[in-house]
């Protein structure tokens, strides 16, 4: 594969239920994630459900971090999805972890990226002038 990016896809546990359902606390949360990955903040959007809930997703320049919680079951399902090599997906995994007081955390990382015969990792963005396909 041709690598271009990292996606985190992380199941966090034993959460604090009262954390999960604020919707306030949750986009301030993910934000200050992406800025301790040292990812750049496009904009976000977030969403309280009724009766319990939240959604919301921060874009990147360097891709995205979303969230959706259950209170009630003290989950949360959280995706940091980031492309080159300056963002630490980590790093906001650690500071997000901490933030909902989780209990437990199971982390997949998915290398993203064009299929290719073996993987390497290639430019984020290709220099000025050089391109891998036509773009149009």
């Amino acid at each position: 594969m041709k690598i271009l990016g990292k996606h985190l896809i992380v199941e966090l546990s034993d959460c604090d239920p009262v954390v999960l359902n604020d919707v306030t606390a949750m986009e301030e949360y993910l934000n200050e994630a992406a800025r301790k990955s040292g990812a750049t903040i496009v904009r976000s959007v977030f969403h309280r459900y009724n009766p319990q809930g939240v959604s919301g997703v921060v874009v990147i320049a360097e891709s995205h971090l979303s969230l959706h919680t259950w209170p009630e079951y003290g989950y949360a399902a959280v995706d940091f999805f980031t492309c080159g090599d300056r963002v630490d997906p980590y790093k906001a995994h650690d500071y997000l972890k901490n933030k909902l007081k989780a209990g437990s955390s199971l982390i997949n990382e998915l290398k993203r990226g064009i299929p290719s015969e073996r993987d390497e990792t290639i430019d984020h963005k290709p220099p000025p002038g050089k391109h891998a396909a036509p773009i149009g």
